[in-house]
């Protein structure tokens, strides 16, 4: 059975600047790991232009779907360079389900919440491809 890993990290304030989620996927797939990205069903979402979006959305559905991705994945890749709410409730959720976290952030302080909920924390993403690897390993 193939593996999922689920791309957590900044959206808000983040919306032109969505790169990383194809460097991550470009480590993951061949790996043979199926990539389950909520950008790619929220970008219309997230456009920058609209102050309060979710003043006109249904935000349950909207967590909801994300907290479901979350539960289908086995790994969790929360890319932080800056603090994400959404990232770090999602980490949270992943990591009460069992998941295994990976969290990449060159902040200089990192949360203890952030540090408790992660088990690898990574610098940047060369050490993506071999972090995950080890944890693919039988």
């Amino acid at each position: 059975m193939t593996k999922q890993v689920f791309i957590s990290g900044p959206i808000m304030g983040m919306e032109n600047n969505q790169d990383y989620r194809q460097t991550i996927k470009d480590i993951c797939q061949p790996l043979g790991l199926e990539v389950i990205d909520p950008w790619n069903r929220e970008k219309n979402l997230y456009k920058g232009t609209e102050k309060y979006w979710w003043k006109t959305y249904n935000t349950f559905d909207f967590v909801e779907r994300d907290l479901n991705d979350a539960e289908r994945c086995d790994i969790m890749i929360v890319y932080l360079p800056i603090l994400s709410a959404g990232a770090c409730m999602e980490m949270f959720y992943a990591k009460r389900k069992g998941k295994h976290i990976i969290t990449i952030t060159e902040m200089p302080r990192i949360s203890p919440w952030i540090i408790a909920h992660s088990d690898k924390i990574l610098k940047n993403f060369n050490q993506l491809a071999d972090t995950l690897e080890q944890i693919l390993k039988p």
